[in-house]
C-alpha cells in the first residue's frame, strides 16, 4: 500500500512540474498545427480528386453527345465510352426517363432525374453549359458525382443527360485520412517524448538549484552553484549565488555584530561588579564609597549610550528609522552642534570652533543630521592630542550642486590601512586599547557607523583624509537643494 500511495506521488508530482505542463503546452500547440496541416490536405486533395473525376465525365460527356443516338430500343452508346461503373440517366423534354444505364435501378434513376432537373434548373447557367453535384446513390451505396448537359436527340427535341461515376473508386480518401491520422498520432508521440526528454534536461539546473537550497542551512552558507551557462537559468543560479553571498556576510556581520556587542558590555559589566563588591566587601570610607558610585554611574552611562546605538543600529538595519525631508541649512546644524558640545570640548582641553559657515540647504531630518555631525565632532574631541588640540567645523556649497559639512583635528592621524574600515561597527585603530576598570568610558566604535548611514540615508557620503601626525579630516557631501 505505501508502495502504491509513493508511486501515486511520484505521479501527482510528475503532472503538476513544470516540464510536464512545458511539454503537453508544446503538444497542445503542435496537434494545432497538424490539424490544420491535414486538413488543409485533405481538402486539396478531395478537391483535386473531385476536379479530376468531374474532368473525365465532361470529356465523356462530350463524347457521348457527339457519338450517342437514342432508338426505340433504348441508347446507342458506343463502347469504350463508359466505365461498368458510370451511370448515365437520359431524360425527354418531358422530364420522363428515356432511358437508362449503368447498376442503378429504374426508381433510384427516376429520382436521380428529379435531382438533375432540379440542379439544372438551378445551376444551368453556366457558361459551359455543364452543371455537377454530388450524390450517394443507395445501389450500389457510394459517393457519386454526377454532370448533367442538354441534349439534342431529334428533330426539335432537346432532353437532359445526368452522367454519374464515383467519386473515390479506388478509397483514397480513406487512405489518405488514415495516412493523415496514423501521421500525427506517431509525430505526436514522438514530439511527447522527445518534448518531455528535451524540458527534463532544461530543467535540470533549476533541480541542481532546488537540491542546492535544501542543502545549505544558516550554519553553513558557503556553497554556490557555480553554473557556468550563460542562457536565463545561468543567471538565475548566478543571482543566487549572489543571494547568498549576500546572505552569508549579513550572518557574519550578525555574528560579528553579536560577538561585539557581548564584549563592550561585558567590560562595564564586569567593573560595576567588582566596584559594588569592593564597596560591599567591608565598611569604607565616604570618599571611597562616592569613587565607586562615579565608576558605576560612568559605567551606566557608557552602557546606556551602547544600547541606545545598536538600538538605532538595529532600526536602521529594520527600515523603521523615520525620517522627515524638508530643507536644512547645514550651517544652522553645525552652529547648534558646535554651542552643544563646547562644555565636552573645554572638559577635555579641546578648542572647538565654526569656520567659514555659508548657508548650505539640503533636504532632510535635521535632529538626524544633528547627530551625524555630532558624531563626528565628538570623535574629533575624543583623539585629538598634543599641545594646541583644535576640532574646526564649516560649511560650504560646490557650484550650487552640492553641500558640505567639513570636520577637521589636529590630532595624531590614522594610519592608511586603518582608513577603509574605519566606518565599521566597532572598529578602532587601536586593537590594544582595551578598557580596564579604571579608565573613564569612552566610545563603543558605533558612533562613525551612524554618521555614515545617516549620510547615505540622505543621498550622500562620508569621506576622511588623514596625515600621520598632522590630523584627520572627515567630509560629509550631500546633493545641494
Amino acid at each position: 500500500m505505501s508502495r502504491l500511495a509513493h508511486l501515486w506521488e511520484r505521479l501527482l508530482l510528475l503532472l503538476r512540474s513544470i516540464r510536464f505542463r512545458i511539454t503537453l503546452w508544446f503538444t497542445f500547440i503542435l496537434a494545432l498545427i497538424l490539424l490544420a496541416f491535414s486538413a488543409f490536405i485533405y481538402y486539396n486533395q478531395s478537391r483535386d480528386i473531385r476536379g479530376a473525376a468531374q474532368s473525365r465525365l465532361e470529356r465523356e460527356m462530350t463524347a457521348l453527345e457527339l457519338t450517342t443516338r437514342v432508338t426505340p430500343s433504348g441508347l446507342l452508346i458506343p463502347q469504350g465510352i463508359l466505365q461498368d461503373t458510370d451511370v448515365l440517366v437520359f431524360l425527354g423534354s418531358d422530364g420522363k426517363v428515356i432511358a437508362s444505364y449503368g447498376p442503378i435501378p429504374a426508381q433510384e434513376a427516376a429520382n436521380l432525374a428529379a435531382r438533375a432537373l432540379e440542379e439544372h434548373g438551378e445551376n444551368g447557367n453556366s457558361s459551359s453549359g455543364f452543371v455537377s453535384w454530388l450524390e450517394e446513390l443507395a445501389s450500389p451505396r457510394t459517393n457519386y458525382i454526377f454532370v448533367a448537359l442538354p441534349l439534342t436527340y431529334g428533330i426539335g427535341q432537346t432532353g437532359l443527360v445526368a452522367l454519374g461515376s464515383p467519386l473515390d473508386p479506388y478509397g483514397l480518401f480513406g487512405r489518405l485520412l488514415f495516412t493523415l491520422l496514423a501521421g500525427s498520432l506517431v509525430t505526436l508521440a514522438i514530439a511527447l517524448a522527445g518534448g518531455f526528454w528535451l524540458a527534463d534536461r532544461a530543467m535540470r539546473p533549476v533541480k541542481t538549484i532546488t537540491q542546492a537550497a535544501h542543502t545549505i542551512s544558516e550554519t553553513d552558507l558557503s556553497r554556490r552553484l557555480n553554473m557556468k551557462s550563460k542562457d536565463e537559468l545561468g543567471l538565475l543560479a548566478g543571482t543566487f549565488d549572489a543571494m547568498l553571498a549576500r546572505l552569508q556576510a549579513a550572518f557574519e556581520r550578525q555574528r560579528q555584530f553579536v560577538a561585539d556587542a557581548s564584549h563592550e558590555l561585558r567590560t562595564p559589566l564586569t567593573i560595576v561588579n567588582l566596584e559594588t563588591s569592593r564597596a560591599l566587601a567591608s565598611p569604607r570610607r565616604t570618599a571611597e564609597y562616592q569613587h565607586a558610585l562615579t565608576v558605576i554611574r560612568g559605567e551606566n552611562d557608557f552602557m546606556s549610550g551602547l544600547v541606545n546605538d545598536l538600538l538605532m543600529l538595529a532600526r536602521m538595519d529594520a527600515g523603521q528609522a523615520a525620517m522627515e525631508q524638508v530643507k536644512v541649512d547645514l550651517s544652522d546644524v553645525v552652529v547648534e552642534t558646535v554651542e552643544r558640545l563646547a562644555s565636552l570640548a573645554s572638559r577635555n582641553g579641546v578648542v572647538l570652533e565654526a569656520g567659514n559657515l555659508p548657508e548650505a540647504y539640503i533636504l532632510g531630518d535635521r535632529q538626524y543630521l544633528i547627530q551625524m555631525v555630532s558624531n563626528l565632532v565628538e570623535n574629533g574631541i575624543k583623539y585629538t592630542t598634543g599641545d594646541h588640540k583644535r576640532v574646526r567645523v564649516e560649511t560650504g556649497t560646490e557650484n550650487g550642486a552640492a553641500a558640505w559639512v567639513r570636520v577637521a583635528d589636529t590630532g595624531p592621524g590614522i594610519a592608511p590601512e586603518h582608513l577603509p574600515h574605519l566606518f565599521e561597527r566597532f572598529y578602532r585603530v587601536d586593537k590594544s586599547r582595551t578598557r580596564g576598570e579604571t579608565e573613564s568610558p569612552n566610545g563603543s566604535g558605533l558612533g562613525l557607523s551612524i554618521a555614515q548611514w545617516i549620510a547615505r540615508t540622505h543621498g550622500g557620503d562620508i569621506s576622511v583624509e588623514s596625515t600621520l601626525g598632522v590630523g584627520t579630516t572627515f567630509e560629509a557631501r550631500f546633493k545641494a537643494s
